[in-house]
């Protein structure tokens, strides 16, 4: 019996990795477009760029690893096509047949057409090691996007000492994410520290900004040619069910291109790093015979400055604006809570450490609007009233 893995990034090395740790005894082929094993990509925007990290640490695993647990992993080898009828997944090297598949072919940045600077992304190794090493020469940079990507690149550049300019379409950086009042705190820390924000004005309408490079951070799309040409079913993903099954009984989906059915959250694509760690694993187990649904709750993460966050939850946008802060935006020390009436939706920290798994645990649990605001009961004990 032949598993597959098509995307040696994060959800597709952890269902490898799964495999093997559930007893699978067969063969595990694990197929990667890039030249490099499979590595971790948060440090990417972060430590790599901060040159907190060497880009060669975020190898997960060494050639060794994956050579004593017998998956064939095949860097350098993207899939072209696959065949559902006749169970084989096209390469340029040939045709690899599978009893069971799991696609897991990730995101691509969103692109715009820059003139008068060179343009970067920022999605690779590769890409992160070019940048980190453009930043060192202290370019006038321009970011061009307000999201997690692009505010982290401008708290790195800011660190090698260059200047920035961000531009960004919406009033408020991460308004679409985090509503309005988060938004502005987010933007009070780049601004503190020396970043030109140009809030609520459009990409091809900005006025021209002296730059050396541009950095673009749109945005990314969810790779999914080989699924609609395979004929699965897609809606701004891949159609998965709970357990991360395709239409297709055998093909299965996880990490960015996953629309996923969730239990209690309905249907929603995520495409963070828990997110693709933790789905690779379950889509795993769901293609070794487990039926067990994927309820885990998102989670993220960002460091900026001196700023560390955690999110859990899942906040629609209309709901943005019933926020709950616990703490002092200003400081950089608060408790934040979204809620519906009082069922808390997502939970997010500024720099208080502690309090991640009491958010998790309230998340999907109504507590009574006005305890939820009350700040003389501490995230803990608000927590355990609702266990």
């Amino acid at each position: 019996m032949t598993m597959v893995v098509i995307g040696a990034g994060l959800a597709g090395n952890a269902a490898a990795e799964e495999l093997r740790e559930q007893g699978y005894d067969g063969d595990v082929v694990l197929l990667g477009a890039e030249q490099h094993l499979p590595y971790d990509r948060p440090p990417l925007s972060k430590d790599v760029l901060l040159g907190h990290e060497d880009v060669e640490a975020t190898g997960l695993r060494d050639a060794d690893w994956y050579t004593e647990r017998a998956i064939d992993v095949r860097t350098g080898t993207a899939a072209s096509a696959v065949d559902l009828e006749r169970r084989v997944v096209v390469t340029p090297g040939g045709e690899i047949a599978f009893d069971k598949l799991l696609l897991a072919t990730g995101s691509e940045p969103r692109r715009l057409p820059v003139t008068g600077a060179p343009a970067a992304y920022l999605r690779t190794r590769d890409d992160s090691a070019a940048l980190r090493a453009a930043l060192l020469e202290k370019p006038r940079l321009t970011v061009v996007g307000g999201g997690w990507i692009g505010l982290e690149v401008a708290a790195a550049a800011r660190a090698a000492g260059c200047d920035v300019t961000l531009i960004e379409p919406q009033a408020q950086p991460l308004l679409g994410v985090l509503g309005e009042r988060l938004g502005s705190a987010f933007a009070d820390l780049h601004r503190q520290h020396g970043v030109d924000l140009r809030l609520g004005t459009s990409f091809d309408g900005a006025s021209p900004v002296p730059a050396d490079l541009v950095l673009v951070a749109v945005g990314a799309a969810p790779r999914l040619d080989l699924a609609v040409a395979a004929g699965l079913d897609v809606d701004g993903g891949v159609l998965v069910d709970a357990t991360l099954r395709t239409s297709h009984p055998d093909v299965y989906a996880a990490g960015d291109i996953a629309a996923h059915d969730h239990p209690t959250l309905g249907r929603l694509r995520v495409e963070h790093w828990d997110n693709a760690i933790e789905q690779g694993r379950a889509a795993a187990r769901s293609m070794l015979g487990a039926d067990a649904p994927y309820d885990r709750v998102p989670y993220f993460f960002t460091d900026q400055y001196d700023l560390g966050v955690e999110y859990v939850g899942r906040v629609p946008r209309e709901h943005l604006d019933s926020v709950v802060v616990r703490g002092d935006l200003a400081a950089r020390q608060a408790v934040v809570l979204w809620h519906d009436a009082g069922r808390v939706l997502g939970g997010m920290h500024l720099n208080e450490w502690d309090s991640i798994d009491h958010l998790r645990a309230l998340v999907g649990r109504t507590v009574d609007v006005a305890r939820l605001e009350d700040t003389g009961v501490g995230i803990a004990g608000l927590a355990e009233s609702v266990s």
